[in-house]
């Protein structure tokens, strides 16, 4: 059975780059920008159309990834991801993401940001099987489902396949040798956006890591979908059966940065529309308020 602490746990960190020759040191930036989703690890991988590389580590992004290391990430495509966990130990580098695998159709990678409430019954599953996990965070499922896919002969089939299995929040990035997939869960519980940077695509957890690299926000991935870009392009899927929407609330609440756009709207305009609220709901006579955490500030 998995147990999950009672505490909150900040939102992994999500960021990837197509097509574009600086595309790990841009991933490094989007990651700096999303520190404050993630402080315990990160991970870079980046692909130059033969082959995946991966550079990653515990602490902070500027402590894990100098100018050698990032060089060493060759490629006009990467995808990153800030680490806090939420199964998992936090100590081990082996838990940190963007995960990567080679399997029938040659590499993968994936950095997931979510929980899969069905991660203990399905690993069950897959290890009685003989699956071998590496480690002990759910989003390794992901990769067993997609490599155990018996859906077509490229990547997209079996990344459907996959995801129709699990249950719970994700916002992925995928990356092969050539392609970039981004997806959202049906329920739209956690977000991702669509940016571009001149002919680069960009996928990110927050807009704020859009306006570091000067990156033009496009719109945000709609629940539900998937986004395959290769060199033919950006390709948009509904593969999924419709459901209600429940975004999380800690989003706006606590989770994102109050520069961001989160759902639609501005966190910080959100947070002060909360604390007006709050101040009608529950008045109060006071000398002083003490905001806890930073992101009660704007209420």
């Amino acid at each position: 059975m998995l147990f999950h602490e009672d505490k909150f746990h900040d939102e992994c960190g999500v960021f990837g780059v197509y097509g574009h020759p600086e595309a790990a040191n841009l991933v490094y930036l989007g990651l700096y920008a999303l520190q404050h989703r993630g402080q315990e690890g990160a991970g870079i991988v980046s692909s130059d159309g033969k082959s995946l590389r991966v550079e990653k580590g515990n602490g902070l992004v500027s402590d894990i990834f100098d100018e050698a290391r990032i060089k060493k990430l060759k490629g006009d495509c990467a995808i990153g991801h800030n680490r806090y966990s939420t199964t998992g130990a936090s100590q081990l580098v082996e838990n940190v993401q963007p995960l990567l695998i080679n399997y029938a159709l040659g590499q993968l990678s994936v950095a997931h940001n979510g929980n899969l409430t069905n991660y203990g019954k399905i690993k069950d599953e897959l290890e009685a099987y003989g699956s071998i996990f590496h480690t002990s965070i759910d989003s390794e499922l992901i990769v067993h489902l997609i490599a155990h896919s018996k859906e077509g002969g490229t990547l997209m089939p079996r990344v459907v396949d996959a995801l129709s299995k699990i249950q719970g929040a994700y916002s992925l990035l995928i990356m092969s040798e050539k392609e970039m997939i981004g997806v959202r869960d049906p329920n739209g519980f956690r977000p991702l956006c669509l940016g571009k940077l001149d002919d680069a695509w960009v996928l990110s957890s927050e807009t704020c890591a859009l306006d570091l690299i000067e990156a033009k926000y496009v719109r945000d991935i709609e629940p539900g979908e998937m986004v395959v870009i290769n060199r033919d392009g950006l390709q948009s899927y509904k593969p999924f059966p419709a459901v209600k929407h429940s975004c999380c609330v800690f989003e706006s609440i606590y989770f994102s940065r109050p520069d961001s756009y989160i759902f639609g709207e501005n966190v910080n305009f959100i947070r002060k529309m909360m604390g007006r609220k709050l101040a009608v709901e529950h008045p109060v006579e006071a000398d002083l308020i003490v905001p806890v955490p930073d992101s009660g500030v704007p209420a």
